[in-house]
């Protein structure tokens, strides 16, 4: 099924049709960045043009930078503090024309790498984090999403962790890789300690990096790179509108319906 995927980002907003049973991108990926002041109707302006640039009529899956409930923004910390509140599904549904769905990016980009990439085969706990101008998680526990976990904002030596320790703050603070490899170090320690993962799944174009900075992080846990690169978010979004449609055309959203393509996979 061809769905148009869309990852609003801190700093860049995506979008390309894809094969959300598939995972295989259709297009090549319009890139837009993301408006200064980022508001509820700059980003929505931006989130119609990749729709009007693919032509599209079909269904959305957007992702979106904040804890998501029914569609409405509950937390803004990379986005202007006015989407907290907004019913984004409405407002973007009210700018394209489009059934819109809309997820957490990490939650997307995490059921991407859990059905096609780099957790597709994992068992027990396993956790995705991105690193970019935040750092957003997804958690799943034996194959099952908890959605919204944000735990890149814990507080670490009463610091929120994404402030110290995101690639935004490698990158502002001029960090050598040695200096924020040890910064990561402490951060998935302590998650380590909070939840014992089996698995970290590292995402954010830094992954590219990875050998510049995974040789200061001493966790238990095995930590390998993601493999589906910053389409994740793209994929991840449109697999979301897939699992949202029942054939009654209706929308009726649980995050672990995603998962049930997983276990097809591992079964056959």
């Amino acid at each position: 099924m061809e769905i148009l995927g869309i990852d609003i980002g801190g700093s860049g907003i995506k979008g390309a049709l894809v094969n959300a049973e598939t995972g295989e991108l259709l297009t090549e990926r319009r890139r837009i960045p993301t408006p200064d002041p980022s508001t509820p109707d700059a980003v929505a302006e931006v989130v119609a043009a990749i729709v009007k640039h693919f032509d599209w009529k079909g269904l959305v899956g957007c992702t979106f930078p904040a804890v998501i409930r029914n569609g409405v923004v509950y937390t803004a910390a990379n986005v202007d503090k006015s989407w907290i509140g907004t019913d984004a599904k409405a407002l973007f549904e009210k700018y394209t024309g489009c059934s819109v769905t809309i997820i957490n990016d990490a939650d997307a980009a995490g059921i991407a790498e859990m059905v096609f990439g780099a957790g597709r085969d994992a068992q027990g706990v396993v956790m995705m984090v991105t690193l970019g101008t935040g750092i957003g998680t997804a958690l799943f526990v034996d194959g099952h999403l908890a959605p919204n976990t944000e735990l890149g904002h814990i507080e670490i030596d009463g610091v929120d962790a994404e402030i110290r320790t995101s690639d935004a703050a490698r990158k502002r603070e001029d960090l050598s890789w040695k200096k924020w490899g040890k910064r990561l170090n402490r951060y998935f320690q302590t998650i380590e300690f909070l939840l014992s993962p089996d698995l970290f799944i590292i995402g954010g174009g830094v992954s590219k990096k990875a050998d510049k900075y995974f040789k200061y992080i001493d966790v238990r846990a095995r930590m390998v790179v993601a493999q589906m690169g910053n389409h994740a978010g793209i994929i991840g979004g449109a697999m979301a509108a897939h699992a949202l449609t029942t054939q009654e055309g209706e929308m009726d959203f649980d995050p672990n319906v995603l998962m049930a393509a997983r276990m097809e996979r591992a079964d056959a």
